[in-house]
């Protein structure tokens, strides 16, 4: 008897999934076959999931006919922001998290609480102020404008110091038995032991970055130096009466974020526990 009730709650909970599983990608599939069907068919064929005749033509005319709208431009644009940005967040997250869970100063305990309590205040406030200051320092319309604002982003710090914490400190005392320093103890004891969380961090970097689009439709208003978000609101704005154009551009947007969390997933489902990598 309770084997069936095992099995029976085993099924539904199947059913369920696969029922979530089919609701999140019937848009994404019809995304992707609604960019390769005409522009006349789509109009003129009623409904119809799978096109009549496949055609390339929407992808050929963002990436090569763009002169009115660079595509190609606002990838690349955008690879290097979030690329870039990643790696400023990694460096910064890792020191900052190394400094509030090894080190000893003053204040470091109301330090922290105190950057704690900033995650409280929405980030919308923030954006007059910050530019205001991106602005002094002359990065409108500028890579940078993006890339170090949030380097030092709250939660990761948490995150990674939370996931520090649990690596024994035994590890560092006989690092300085053999004569290593706080910046040695870090780079060869610490950092090969944080592979899991900042893999998510890396993650989280990448496309918080590569899919923010209010932020960069503030600091960006010269269309070649725009990243790849705000640049399909003005694909909305020259193709309204033509959705399978924006469905192409939208696919193409969405590639890198893809690829990285196909190739990362393993990774990314490893560290949902904060102590994998330190064990034993």
């Amino acid at each position: 008897m309770k084997k069936k009730k095992v099995l029976s709650s085993k099924v539904l909970s199947l059913l369920f999934l696969l029922l979530m599983a089919i609701i999140w990608l019937i848009p994404i599939l019809w995304g992707v076959v609604t960019s390769f069907k005409s522009e006349m068919e789509l109009m003129t064929a009623g409904f119809r999931f799978l096109p009549i005749e496949w055609v390339m033509s929407n992808y050929t005319e963002l990436l090569f006919d763009n002169s009115s709208t660079p595509l190609v431009r606002w990838f690349m644009n955008s690879l290097l922001i979030s690329v870039s940005h990643t790696l400023l967040v990694l460096i910064v997250v890792s020191l900052s998290a190394f400094s509030y869970s090894r080190l000893n100063f003053k204040g470091k305990n109301v330090l922290f609480s105190f950057l704690m309590a900033t995650m409280m205040f929405p980030s919308v406030v923030n954006l007059i102020p910050l530019y205001k200051i991106i602005d002094i320092f002359g990065w409108v319309n500028s890579p940078l404008a993006m890339i170090v604002p949030g380097a030092a982003g709250v939660f990761n710090i948490f995150l990674v110091k939370q996931f520090m914490d649990n690596i024994p400190k035994e590890f560092d005392e006989a690092a300085r038995i053999d004569g290593a320093g706080e910046f040695s103890i870090f780079l060869k004891v610490i950092l090969p032991l944080m592979k899991p969380v900042l893999l998510v961090v890396a993650l989280f970097s990448f496309t918080g970055s590569w899919n923010d689009f209010l932020w960069p439709s503030i600091v960006f208003n010269d269309i070649d130096k725009m990243p790849i978000t705000p640049g399909l609101q003005l694909l909305q704005g020259m193709y309204q009466a033509q959705p399978t154009l924006l469905m192409a551009g939208a696919l193409v947007a969405i590639i890198p974020t893809f690829v990285l969390y196909l190739f990362a997933q393993k990774y990314f489902l490893e560290s949902m526990s904060l102590s994998a990598g330190v064990k034993g």
